[in-house]
């Protein structure tokens, strides 16, 4: 069941939008799927043996403090909390680009966009007021009757599938094979962010010691088959072209198979799936502000809690954050608004992956770090590095800077006694 829970929280808006941002590439980044998959056990089997040591781990400061002092905890913990709360954007850019086919508007329209991403938003913020336990079930409930039509399409589609049309566009962008796979490492990571929830249940699970690697691995090699399959199949249904100018890849790909009558069906299975996701986000989001407040990383309104559990208050701050990231980040398209989001979020989650990493490597006087440890170290800052070095330079630049800035302001501001 925990290996299910970990694929769940991974397979999201990346699963959905991705195949239409990477057909402007080609089928080529097929091979950046595979990359990415082996990136994401590294970083998955670091973040198991962590689980191990830490067993009731529930934010990045319980793992990194300990090894590496307070200020990498605060970076860890805020840069992780923010990348949260930015990702959710590029969640309900997704949501909205398949939820605005099945109504009478041009979806094409930056103005109805912008109104739908943030109506997502502050519908989610409000679904959130009710409390945790209310958002686990909305969650289930997407998860459920969002997921199984599109399961439909991936097992359906393969009788449809024409190897010409999808060696045709096998790379279209004029690089070489190895450029473009390595250009879309970071992108295509943007679907394996979650991998890290797998340590996050070793506290509740029966012998944590085998079941969370088993758990975490085992959740990143299905949610990375899926994707595999999902974008070849898509690639070899509908011209390249067309996937990318395509708000809704997979209910494009639907209407091909199926027919017409398909394409509302599955455009709002994967809208609800999405609006899901974006509500469990949007809880990851408030309960990480609240734990980061209550070690002194972040103002303490933040950690301020509603008596059913919901950080009402810092999930206001953050809804107005997303709103103005919405915004900021409006662009032509969906899945150019889309690339820009998951480019900023990808960066700020490796940036506190890092310090996964080095802790490992460092270990503490109580838990020493073995061979074992600092191989896992290694690979982890390894996988980092390559997806740092795959990003644009402006985009590496930026994340950098928003870490220095942050680290200023705590050495400045922060509360020195927490």
């Amino acid at each position: 069941m925990a290996t299910f829970v970990v694929a769940n929280n991974m397979i999201g808006s990346g699963f959905f939008l991705l195949p239409a941002s990477l057909a402007g590439q080609g089928g080529v980044t097929a091979l950046s799927w595979l990359l990415g998959t082996v990136i994401a056990v590294v970083l998955g089997g670091a973040f198991a043996r962590l689980a191990r040591d830490y067993p009731n781990l529930n934010c990045p400061d319980d793992y990194v403090r300990p090894s590496l002092g307070r200020d990498m905890g605060f970076l860890a913990t805020t840069l992780y909390w923010a990348s949260s709360w930015i990702g959710n954007n590029a969640i309900a850019v997704a949501a909205f680009g398949y939820l605005v086919t099945l109504l009478p508007i041009d979806g094409s329209d930056t103005t109805w966009r912008i109104t739908g991403q943030v109506g997502l938003i502050w519908l989610m913020f409000a679904i959130n007021l009710l409390g945790p336990r209310q958002v686990a079930k909305f969650q289930s409930f997407c998860v459920v009757f969002g997921l199984l039509p599109v399961a439909v399409v991936l097992l359906g589609g393969w009788g449809h599938f024409d190897g010409d049309l999808y060696a045709a566009a096998w790379n279209v962008t004029g690089e070489s094979d190895a450029s473009v796979v390595f250009s879309n490492l970071a992108p295509i990571f943007w679907a394996f962010v979650g991998l890290e929830t797998g340590a996050m249940v070793a506290g509740i699970v029966r012998d944590p010691d085998k079941n969370v690697p088993r758990a975490t691995l085992g959740g990143i090699v299905l949610a990375g088959v899926v994707y595999l399959l999902s974008s070849v199949l898509v690639m070899g249904i509908v011209p390249a072209a067309e996937l990318a100018a395509s708000s809704a890849p997979f209910a494009l790909v639907a209407g091909q198979i199926f027919g017409a009558w398909a394409i509302p069906v599955i455009a709002a299975a994967a809208a609800l799936k999405a609006t899901g996701t974006l509500g469990g986000w949007m809880l990851v989001s408030g309960e990480s502000g609240a734990r980061a407040a209550q070690r002194g990383y972040l103002p303490a309104v933040f950690g301020r809690l509603m008596p059913n559990g919901a950080a009402g208050v810092g999930l206001a701050i953050v809804a107005a954050a997303m709103t103005g990231i919405a915004f900021l980040t409006l662009a032509p398209t969906v899945s150019g608004q889309f690339e820009t989001i998951i480019g900023m979020v990808v960066l700020l989650v490796v940036l506190a992956y890092v310090a996964a990493g080095l802790s490992l490597l460092v270990g503490t006087p109580q838990r020493p770090s073995g061979l074992k440890e600092k191989a896992l170290g290694v690979g982890a800052l390894v996988a980092c590095s390559l997806l740092i070095f795959s990003s644009p330079w402006s985009m590496v630049g930026g994340a950098a800077l928003v870490a220095v800035l942050a680290w200023i302001g705590f050495r400045v501001l922060g509360n020195k006694a927490a």
